[in-house]
């Protein structure tokens, strides 16, 4: 037990531990437990402080083991003593802003070892989608279905949100696994089926004539469609996932949603010849993606800024706290 001086300073040390740096603690594992590999050592108590997470821990439901910090240490040198012992937990918040899922528990050190895979991620998504969406709204004479981009929907859409989706794989987060690969692959189709290498709507050219390409053709743009309104579905899973992530993240599919919808439309009207609604629809749904970019841009930020521990925090409000989980409830229930 602590006496009332000893109380005193221990709410002061703990409040400076609490401002380590959000580097720090993006390379600390989650959930995990923080022991003391010297526990046989006695220390005097008018120069030591214990902190007991196993009976409280902020009111983040994790369990942790003893951890002995010299009252007059600063928070470097506690953290490195930590580091030491072996790891501490970061609050559900701050996971669920460096890796947009809510927080998991996983064995080993690898969110020690490895680098944030999430925004490598992000940044191919919105290297590929933004343009994409300023070419879908008309700006300055831009069309042809983005075209001109194709390759940055190879290597940066396609590469970088598969290679950001096998790094969450390995540290154990699967939504934001599933999230990046899914749409790693359809950046990856989208470019194929803009080349003419895989003969895509080549296939649909009206044989013996020169000038046709497919691209007008009726088989060609329905089948494009069809496509978009499978996206469209895959996002609305998304949706209702991200209710437990960040009001952010759930806003990109909130508008991604309705972004597929209104261009599978346009599709639909290009193939029955009705170019002027086609138009309009494409221009609607680059208005969406625009939206939806905007968010990316300001979560891609967010985690940027806590990578390099920046003085500004951007807030993405945090909803797994809002929308317990399933285990939270049977746990609250007296179930487990």
């Amino acid at each position: 037990m602590l006496n009332s001086d000893h109380a005193h300073k221990y709410e002061t040390n703990d409040a400076h531990l609490g401002a380590t740096t959000a580097r720090d603690a993006e390379t600390l594992s989650a959930g995990s437990t923080a022991r003391n590999e010297s526990t046989g050592k006695i220390m005097d108590n008018h120069n030591a402080l214990e902190k007991d997470f196993s009976q409280n821990d902020g009111g983040y439901g994790n369990g942790y083991g003893h951890q002995h910090l010299e009252a007059s240490h600063d928070s470097e040198t506690a953290l490195r003593q930590i580091r030491t012992a072996g790891s501490i937990s970061i609050s559900p918040e701050l996971f669920e802003k460096l890796y947009l899922s809510p927080q998991n528990k996983v064995s080993g050190d690898l969110r020690k070892t490895f680098g944030n895979p999430t925004p490598l991620a992000l940044i191919g998504f919105l290297l590929s989608l933004h343009p994409l969406s300023m070419t879908l709204m008309g700006w300055r004479g831009a069309g042809g279905s983005g075209a001109s981009s194709t390759g940055w929907y190879y290597f940066a859409g396609g590469l970088l949100m598969t290679l950001g989706g096998l790094g969450e794989w390995i540290l154990g987060n699967t939504f934001p696994f599933v999230v990046f690969c899914s749409f790693g692959a359809f950046w990856l189709g989208f470019a194929a089926t803009l080349q003419p290498f895989y003969n895509a709507y080549g296939a649909y050219a009206t044989p013996g004539d020169a000038s046709s390409t497919g691209l007008a053709s009726v088989g060609f743009n329905v089948g494009v469609a069809y496509f978009l309104i499978c996206m469209g579905i895959l996002c609305l899973v998304y949706l209702i996932c991200s209710i437990r992530t960040n009001l952010i993240f759930f806003l990109i599919f909130f508008t991604l949603v309705p972004a597929f919808g209104l261009l599978s439309g346009s599709y639909f009207h290009a193939a029955k010849g009705n170019a002027a609604m086609a138009s309009k629809l494409a221009e609607a749904s680059g208005a969406f993606c625009f939206v939806t970019c905007l968010c990316g841009w300001y979560i891609f930020l967010a985690i940027m800024l806590a990578s390099v521990d920046f003085p500004l925090d951007l807030p993405l409000v945090d909803l797994s706290t809002m929308v317990k989980g399933a285990s939270e409830k049977r746990k609250i229930n007296h179930v487990e």
